[in-house]
């Protein structure tokens, strides 16, 4: 039996997660992905507040509980005393991936000289890929366009499934031995 792919979003924020204000962050993610991915996935959503035990158990849901192969989060990577988003991520992963993070400042620097303030990183946990992106939405996909490129492969290495993606839209990146695993 074949099982959908899924997918997590977490949108953290204290005034979304009480309906103060409509989460952008969180639909901003789902809709780049729709317009990217070809392979039949399921978003798994989450809106959840600035509390690091409870982003760590949002994180640990999804990838154990609900099986998500990827997880991407929108907030709480800044220098704001709230902002845990980060210290979470690593909390629950065994193995960090550092690039993500230096890449999606990199580009991000091409748009705002605030992007050094950011802290996004990404990590493994189990057969699960997070990667904490931005909280504005123009970033998300701006930063999503500069990693995803390596996401298919990497989850593919964590024996995850094989994730194909619109290549007019982001031309994903598979060694030659890697490229014909699909099914």
């Amino acid at each position: 039996m074949h099982m959908k792919t899924k997918i997590g979003f977490i949108t953290v924020s204290d005034r979304a997660s009480r309906g103060e204000y409509e989460d952008l962050g969180g639909p901003a993610m789902v809709a780049w992905f729709e317009q990217v991915l070809i392979s039949e996935w399921e978003a798994v959503k989450r809106i959840i507040p600035d509390d690091q035990a409870g982003i760590e158990s949002a994180l640990k849901e999804l990838a154990d509980d609900e099986g998500c192969c990827l997880i991407v989060t929108t907030g709480g990577t800044g220098p704001a005393v709230r902002d845990v988003t980060p210290e979470a991520t690593e909390a629950v992963c065994e193995k960090m991936m550092p690039g993500f993070g230096e890449l999606m400042r990199q580009e991000s620097l091409k748009f705002v000289p605030t992007a050094i303030l950011s802290r996004q990183t990404a990590g493994i946990r189990g057969k699960a890929l997070i990667i904490n992106l931005p909280g504005k939405p123009s970033a998300i996909a701006d930063c999503l366009n500069a990693v995803f490129p390596a996401v298919p492969y990497c989850i593919d290495l964590i024996e995850g499934p094989y994730l194909e993606a619109d290549a007019g839209q982001c031309k994903v990146f598979r060694p030659k031995h890697a490229q014909k695993r699909a099914e």
